[in-house]
């Protein structure tokens, strides 16, 4: 029922959004920073150096990038969604 939605307020879906969105950054965050330490290197060396090409195509290299490039990219969208969330209190 939608009613129940419209009781509450703005602010508190906004935080509760907020809050949801920092959780999913941290995590991101904490993938990113297991993968440079693995690879000694940020993803955009790791990407400029061909790393998985160097690697030969291993199953884990290829899914440390695929992984990894999801981070970064989950990393800019939710700063900017916090950023834009964070305007509205």
């Amino acid at each position: 029922d939608m009613r129940v939605l419209e009781k509450i307020p703005e602010k508190e879906i906004i935080e509760a959004l907020l809050n949801e969105y920092k959780r999913k950054l941290i995590l991101y965050r904490l993938t990113d920073e297991r993968l440079q330490n693995k690879y000694k290197m940020n993803f955009a060396t790791f990407e400029n150096s061909h790393i998985v090409k160097k690697k030969g195509y291993s199953w884990e290299v290829e899914k440390d990038s695929m992984e990894w490039e999801h981070a970064v990219d989950g990393i800019k969208t939710y700063l900017k969604k916090i950023q834009e969330l964070e305007k509205l209190l």
